[in-house]
């Protein structure tokens, strides 16, 4: 149980660190604003990372994503993964990476399975092994360390405490990785977005080592990266039988500072940009949405906003909706109810979405009352 400290409202939905109630993030944001932004710094002060995007305007510049950093000499990016040493950037390039990567056996719980390849079979004999789950392949994981947004709920968070390590692993060395059995690749983190220029270049590598044989390339990502970076990765997607997965954290720009410290709007115009491929291919379809249902914060309303954005571009984008489970600063918040769950599936479906899914439900927990 934790206390609005605009409007002194209690409830077991208000996360104590960020202390601001869902109401006042959409009617009082201009007043609550400074404290969110406190919030934040305290969180990323807690692992040695920037407090903000740096903006010095004799540093260097880095467009990778939507911040957008000018990083002055000794200081470092957001991502905390690069750093301007006597006027160079030193950290990951397109040929050196931060990760970890692992198998996965399919079908494996890939926010997309439920109508991906590798977990359903469609797109056989092009793009599947098998006219059904791929079971005895597997898929070849790849974490990135590093993040552009700064997610109060962050399901991965552990990354943080290795953010400092300098990156180690080439392009050679991650397609030694790949054997007859790897069907599909996943980038995801952190965020693939500060380090897209390797996962480009390792594509293009991992493809034309398996021109002969089914290697779909996929991306799980909160869409904050350069366009021309992401028309790139959406004709690998295309071209592999792969897909790109945007996580919509919120649909109002209010909501996404409060709970992720960065705007959305560069994650709503690429999505944009990214729909145009959907009619390229549907089967299995290039783009895939997901949202996270945070208690006390994404509501029936704001599922409905975006699935209205959505259903705006194309009604047959597939819509995830993900059970949430407490974790990194929110862990006072309770699992995802059956009911918010099932009710915010519903609100997907009145504007028209023809595929919406209800993933991690063996998250789900019991009811609680919105206030």
């Amino acid at each position: 149980m934790a206390t609005c400290i605009n409007c002194k409202k209690e409830s077991n939905l208000i996360s104590e660190t960020l202390g601001i109630c869902l109401e006042c993030i959409r009617k009082d944001f201009k007043r609550v604003s400074k404290h969110i932004k406190e919030v934040h710094k305290k969180t990323r002060k807690d692992f040695g990372l920037p407090l903000e995007p740096p903006k010095d305007p004799n540093g260097i510049g880095c467009e990778l994503c939507v911040n957008e950093c000018k990083i002055a000499k000794g200081e470092k990016g957001y991502c905390g993964l690069r750093k301007n040493v006597d006027g160079k950037i030193l950290g990951p390039t397109k040929n050196l990476a931060s990760l970890s990567f692992y198998h996965d056996n399919l079908p494996t719980n890939c926010v997309a399975n439920w109508v991906c390849p590798g977990g359903t079979g469609t797109g056989f004999p092009k793009f599947a092994f098998k006219d059904g789950p791929e079971y005895g392949y597997k898929n070849l994981a790849i974490f990135f360390i590093g993040c552009s947004f700064n997610c109060l709920f962050c399901q991965n968070w552990h990354y943080r405490d290795q953010i400092n390590r300098p990156p180690s692993i080439t392009v050679n060395k991650l397609l030694r990785a790949i054997d007859n059995r790897t069907s599909c690749i996943c980038y995801f983190g952190g965020d693939p977005a500060p380090q897209l220029p390797f996962s480009i270049e390792f594509s293009k590598s991992a493809i034309e080592a398996r021109k002969n044989s089914i290697l779909r390339i996929c991306w799980e990502t909160n869409g904050s990266m350069h366009p021309k970076l992401l028309e790139k990765l959406m004709e690998m997607a295309l071209i592999s039988g792969g897909c790109v997965k945007f996580d919509l954290k919120a649909f109002d720009e209010r909501l996404n500072l409060a709970l992720c410290g960065i705007t959305n709007k560069r994650t709503l115009e690429n999505f944009a940009l990214a729909s145009r491929y959907i009619r390229k291919r549907k089967d299995p379809p290039v783009l895939i949405a997901s949202t996270l249902l945070v208690p006390g914060y994404i509501d029936r309303k704001e599922v409905f906003d975006i699935a209205k954005f959505i259903a705006g571009l194309d009604q047959f984008i597939p819509y995830s909706l993900l059970g949430f489970a407490p974790n990194f600063y929110m862990p006072d918040l309770p699992r995802t109810s059956q009911r918010h769950a099932q009710d915010c599936k519903n609100e997907a479906e009145k504007v028209g979405l023809n595929n919406v899914n209800l993933g991690n439900i063996h998250l789900l927990g019991e009811d609680y009352t919105w206030s």
